[in-house]
């Protein structure tokens, strides 16, 4: 089969190919990867092509277009890369690590940047949700667009690091429901296989959202030629961002393995209880099995068999006792 997107025609691969006005930040058209050159030989424009999970030869045909470092085109095309950002020549490779949240089970995702004077080439891999909405967000403000592809790229990390605040907004209420079942009178297994399920979860997200801070503190500080200075101040607050998203998934993953030790802790308080009240009713049974079993024994003188009120005696000084262990027990909270 032959792969439309090498014929110049955009196809599953290629989500958008788009030529912009650098000077208005107005949209020019969608054009063809052939394109892509000639668009790059006018010096008023610049392109923003976003794929997802490209072919290795849509990769290449990339490369020649862009004029790609061969190893940045290699990392690019085979996933599962660390969060890093790179320098090749004239552009700027950065990789970033998208989240989906499903029933709080957490699906990683990569996006592959390629940051050039006048181009954007971005590349989704598994778990992602697609940037037209940063696209579309970017060309209702053509006066911003017109910043060039670092404000393209601006858009696409405010947008991946925006999305990782539900995720941690659904995994505090998921931890508040936990917290409730850890202090009902029932235990229950569910809670801490839960707990511990949370805590794995809490780990990788933030194994996603950590990095980001290393990413954007080089986007902020350095790069003149890549990154206009206008458009700093839009990548600090996309690091504050992080920074807070880092440390709610921090504290959480902290307050959750203090739920795991309470939980166990409360386990072990309920078994205290049931081994005391096991115990005060061994003690209740214990009183009178010792007098019955005192004057059962076979002894021909014993003065109280002898009395004519000794039994009823027995019977009185067992419910005697009886009552006041009760009472002690009761007062000590063993039963």
């Amino acid at each position: 089969m032959t792969d439309t997107s090498l014929q110049g025609t955009p196809g599953p691969m290629v989500v958008n190919c788009v030529a912009y006005d650098s000077k208005t930040g107005q949209r020019l058209a969608s054009i063809s990867l052939d394109a892509i050159s000639d668009s790059l030989e006018k010096p008023d424009t610049f392109v923003w092509v976003g794929m997802h999970e490209p072919s290795e030869d849509l990769l290449n045909k990339m490369r020649e277009e862009f004029n790609l470092h061969p190893l940045a085109v290699e990392d690019a095309h085979h996933a599962h890369q660390r969060p890093k950002i790179e320098l090749y020549g004239d552009s700027l490779f950065i990789v970033v690590h998208t989240v989906k949240e499903t029933d709080c089970h957490i699906e990683l995702g990569e996006t592959h940047i390629f940051l050039g004077p006048r181009y954007l080439l971005s590349i989704r891999h598994g778990a992602s949700q697609s940037y037209a909405a940063a696209r579309a967000r970017c060309e209702r403000e053509p006066e911003l667009l017109a910043l060039g592809p670092s404000y393209c790229l601006y858009a696409i990390m405010d947008f991946v690091v925006d999305n990782y605040r539900p995720i941690v907004d659904s995994f505090h209420k998921e931890l508040a429901s936990l917290e409730t079942a850890i202090f009902s009178d029932e235990f229950k297994r569910d809670t801490i296989e839960r707990l511990y399920e949370l805590k794995k979860e809490l780990m990788r997200l933030r194994l996603a959202i950590s990095p980001m801070q290393d990413i954007l503190g080089p986007l902020i500080r350095l790069h003149p030629t890549l990154v206009r200075d206008e458009v700093r101040l839009y990548f600090r607050d996309v690091f504050d961002h992080a920074v807070r998203a880092n440390e709610a998934t921090g504290a959480m993953s902290e307050v959750v393995s203090s739920a795991m030790s309470v939980n166990l802790a409360m386990v072990t308080v309920a078994q205290g209880d049931v081994v005391k009240r096991l115990a005060a009713w061994a003690a209740l049974i214990a009183a009178p099995t010792l007098i019955a079993s005192w004057y059962g024994m076979n002894f021909e003188h014993m003065p109280e068999l002898a009395g004519p009120y000794g039994y009823y005696a027995t019977i009185g000084v067992t419910a005697l006792v009886c009552v006041a262990l009760y009472r002690v027990l009761k007062r000590t909270k063993w039963l």
